[in-house]
């Protein structure tokens, strides 16, 4: 049983499915996972589809989690960044977990 959102938590299930927007309030994409750091066991990405129709041919796009800000009136996550930024980004693709420093140098992330 997933356990019910309250306060500041929220369960890792209910997140995927959220959408995405950028500072703009433009639609961009939604959360299809998340991905934890076993080590710490602190969330390090959120997985992001993006482009296609109706699910089909979209991509999919690791966002460091630290990127993401709920905002309550729009009812998902938002992130500072255009669609154009998202393009050039790397793909969650066969493998990507190995390829961390690509990544967070993509996002200026430091890696853990």
């Amino acid at each position: 049983m997933t356990a019910p959102t309250t306060g500041h938590l929220i369960a890792g299930g209910k997140v995927a499915g959220t959408d995405v927007y950028s500072f703009d309030q433009e639609h961009i994409g939604r959360i299809e996972d998340v991905m934890l750091d076993k080590p710490t066991g602190r969330v390090a990405y959120a997985v992001l589809s993006f482009g296609g129709f109706m699910g089909l041919g979209s991509k999919h796009y690791p966002l460091p989690w630290d990127m993401l800000r709920y905002d309550t009136t729009l009812g998902g996550y938002v992130v500072k960044l255009d669609k154009a930024q998202l393009e050039r980004a790397p793909v969650a693709e066969e493998g990507w977990q190995d390829r961390r420093g690509t990544i967070d140098d993509y996002w200026a992330m430091p890696v853990v």
